[in-house]
């Protein structure tokens, strides 16, 4: 009778052992009490500390996979620890920036009738006395939001018929015409013009055109509708050019007019992504401040005349309080004031970009349609 011996397969490179599931938290912790040690002797900081215990907590987890898992695997380690390194050093500037505004701008917004006043008749002695007496700050950003609502949809009304016409002819009529070719350049470089320029822009037109002088929340607006401009056309022309050609075929096959079929059929087929496109770029203007400055000007008044006076907005208040204190000796409550209308100001960009994203849902082309 013939006895086989068992056979003894050896291990595969592929296929060797693997870290444990708690491998890298393992890790994680050596690094951080090593990370701790270290920075104690030459002087303990929360950003070395970070630095450091990064550093050791990718050697250590490589070297450990190198051992147990062999060099491929170390290498998968070592690019997933450089990948998600480079997505915290990305992260960190902007959840610093929140975290900052957030501690320095809530004492501000919740202080009664920080929305809801304006900075009209409030002088440097009623600062002093806030500071010296412990009472609360008085003024608001009211007229500074009402200002900056007011530009804002003014330069929208401007922006969204010219950039959403200029991309329907790039796409529909262009064809690659000399025209639509210099359109597509001047717009490139209007996509990257200072937002300076664009205010001197339209305060020199409308020095020009009224008279020196002229300073109004609509020579404001037209300056932002100078950087919205080439955001709408841009995003308006990229999803234009996504609807299907097959659908533009069809109507042409039932006889539809050109005009009718952009009408009746691209637009409303593109218009989930026209609409957020238009949003993102309000997002992108509203917390402009050089332009307002040259062409608004700044009121500590309401004013509801956005064609009429100076008026004040969210950015040019915070520039005007952080530069021109109420109280100079005491600037205090009016650094209080403008990180509260940052606060607000941050808090209108992010309710703008959550309804792009609400927009671009609902308006979608729904599955079967």
């Amino acid at each position: 009778m013939t006895v086989t011996a068992p056979v003894t397969r050896k291990r595969s490179a592929l296929t060797k052992g693997q870290l444990p599931s708690y491998a890298p938290w393992v890790v994680l912790a050596v690094a951080l009490v090593l990370g701790a040690a270290i920075l104690a002797l030459v002087g303990f900081n929360v950003f070395g500390w970070g630095v450091v215990s990064a550093l050791l907590f990718t050697v250590g987890l490589v070297a450990w996979s190198g051992m147990v898992e062999g060099a491929r695997k170390a290498k998968d380690k070592l690019a997933t620890c450089l990948v998600v390194g480079a997505f915290l050093v990305a992260l960190l500037p902007l959840v610093s920036v929140i975290w900052t505004v957030l501690v320095n701008g809530i004492p501000g917004i919740i202080t009664p009738g920080f929305l809801g006043t304006s900075m009209n008749g409030v002088t440097g002695t009623f600062d002093n006395k806030s500071v010296e007496e412990g009472t609360r700050v008085l003024g608001g950003v009211y007229h500074a939001l009402i200002g900056t609502v007011q530009i804002t949809l003014l330069a929208t009304v401007i922006s969204v018929p010219v950039g959403l016409l200029t991309a329907i002819y790039l796409v529909e009529y262009g064809e690659d015409r000399p025209l639509a070719r210099a359109i597509t350049f001047f717009v490139d470089v209007m996509t990257g013009i200072p937002s300076i320029v664009a205010g001197l822009f339209a305060a020199a037109f409308f020095f020009a055109v009224v008279g020196p002088g002229t300073k109004t929340g609509a020579v404001a607006a037209v300056a932002l509708s100078v950087l919205m401009i080439p955001v709408v056309v841009r995003s308006s022309e990229e999803m234009l050019k996504i609807v299907p050609n097959e659908l533009r075929e069809a109507s042409y096959a039932l006889g539809v007019r050109k005009w009718r079929t952009i009408l009746k059929v691209v637009i409303p087929t593109a218009i989930s992504g026209i609409a957020s496109g238009v949003t993102l770029a309000i997002a992108r203007v509203i917390g402009e401040t050089a332009p307002i400055l040259v062409t608004a000007g700044f009121a500590t008044t309401i004013n509801n005349n956005v064609f009429g006076g100076w008026m004040a907005s969210l950015p040019t208040f915070i520039y005007t309080q952080i530069l021109n204190p109420t109280s100079p000796s005491n600037p205090a409550p009016s650094d209080q004031r403008a990180w509260g209308a940052a606060l607000v100001l941050i808090i209108l960009v992010m309710l703008l970009n959550l309804a792009a994203r609400l927009i671009a849902r609902i308006f979608a082309p729904k599955a079967g349609r």
